[in-house]
């Protein structure tokens, strides 16, 4: 069920995911796996396609693209180019999504973290040249910890460094990969509907869903009056 605006006051401290979430990466990811498709010596693939594929870093981004059977040594040789190309181009279309700005702003009285499984420099760089890092206590990634999401070592690190349990922090991401990271966490979770993932909230509903993030330090803050 929802959380009601009276318990949603138990959150302390906020995790976010970061594509599809914070940032609008899609083109710029896109266009660097079809370089690391044609870089292989494969087709490139409609962006629609690709899109569906993010969310559990960048090998298995790759690995997707390729599709199944594809030989180790073409996976290795794509993920090192895609790596490679797309350091090279994160920032050409990447912006951050409407109201993400405002709404960190507002936020800025809570700890903040970012968990995503994009490789931890790449998220840091991306953050940096946004002027967003500057939100966050920390910025963890795909190689930060020994399990990415779902599993949820990651959400376990950072509620020990923000000195709280996993119950009070709320995980705000796009995908069910977000919703099945704050559920085995034991945390709380809000789902954005203007990002890659958000087909499958529907069958991983989280405890809030919002449009926009400048909408989440109402609920926060008591002054909203029903999530839905």
């Amino acid at each position: 069920m929802p959380a009601t605006p009276r318990s949603l006051s138990q959150v302390r401290a906020l995790v976010f995911d970061l594509d599809g979430t914070l940032i609008d990466s899609k083109l710029d990811l896109a266009l660097s796996v079809n370089a690391a498709l044609a870089e292989v010596g494969r087709k490139s693939l409609p962006h629609e396609q690709i899109y569906g594929y993010v969310g559990q870093g960048a090998l298995k981004l790759v690995e997707q693209a390729l599709g199944e059977g594809a030989d180790p040594k073409e996976v290795e040789l794509g993920h090192n180019f895609f790596l490679t190309y797309y350091r090279a181009h994160m920032l050409d279309h990447t912006v951050a999504y409407p109201g993400v700005r405002e709404g960190l702003a507002a936020l800025e009285s809570r700890p903040m973290a970012v968990l995503t499984n994009k490789p931890t420099r790449f998220s840091q760089e991306i953050l940096a040249g946004l002027g967003l890092a500057k939100c966050f206590r920390a910025i963890h990634g795909g190689n930060s910890f020994e399990k990415k999401k779902p599993d949820p070592m990651g959400m376990f690190a950072i509620a020990s460094e923000f000195g709280i349990s996993p119950n009070d922090l709320m995980l705000v991401g796009d995908s069910d990969i977000d919703v099945q990271t704050a559920r085995n966490a034991g945390s709380w979770v809000c789902g954005v509907t203007y990002g890659f993932g958000s087909a499958g909230l529907v069958r991983y509903p989280p405890d809030l869903l919002l449009d926009s993030l400048a909408e989440l330090p109402a609920y926060l803050e008591g002054h909203a009056l029903q999530p839905r």
